[in-house]
């Protein structure tokens, strides 16, 4: 029984009673966190030339090219929760890419953020290219192409909040030789959520 409520009815005491409660299970909390991420899954990555497909050993899946002297872009979707109240949403910080690299080392890859903001009716989309740097092993095109196995951090030079209306993604661009064996392994966004 809700204290001080002795010379009340109980009928009317049980009724206080269950709006009290159900007053408790209405509060909503705030988030606020600061190391969330997602992973990209690698069967929504395209690319423009060569032959790319998804292979699995031992459990382990990979997107991996078929050997070509070629020049590929991927694009790599970045799934983020957008949101059309300001200050909401996802602030992309960085992006994390993993990626091996064998037989014969790259002419080059490179990465680019775009981001293409939905066009209103009969518009047109708007596309941005924000400025990224990459991790200290990774700064110079002769230390991404080298045969390693390799995990690049990107950081965003002006992180951002994704709006609803905002699409973003990764041009990955592999400048393969002829023999490279190049194995996808994994793309991760990092950002603080707020909800």
């Amino acid at each position: 029984m809700v204290a001080g409520l002795a010379n009340i009815p109980e009928n009317l005491v049980t009724k206080l009673e269950k709006q009290s409660q159900k007053k408790e299970k209405t509060i909503m909390g705030y988030v606020h966190d600061t190391a969330s991420s997602m992973l990209t899954q690698l069967s929504s990555i395209t690319a423009t030339v060569g032959t790319w497909a998804m292979t699995v050993a031992s459990h382990i899946w990979t997107l991996n090219k078929t050997a070509a002297a070629d020049t590929s872009v991927l694009k790599i979707p970045l799934i983020l929760p957008g949101n059309a109240a300001a200050l909401k949403g996802a602030y992309l910080k960085s992006i994390d890419i993993w990626w091996i690299n064998a037989t014969a080392n790259l002419n080059d890859i490179t990465a680019a953020l775009y981001t293409c903001d939905l066009p209103a009716q009969a518009g047109t989309q708007a596309v941005a290219n924000p400025t990224l740097t990459y991790d200290t092993a990774h700064a110079t095109s002769a230390q991404r192409y080298t045969q390693a196995q390799h995990q690049m951090t990107m950081t965003l030079s002006t992180p951002f909040w994704v709006d609803q209306g905002r699409e973003c993604y990764l041009e990955l661009t592999v400048n393969a030789a002829a023999t490279s064996a190049i194995k996808l392994q994994a793309v991760r966004s990092n950002y603080t959520l707020r909800l």
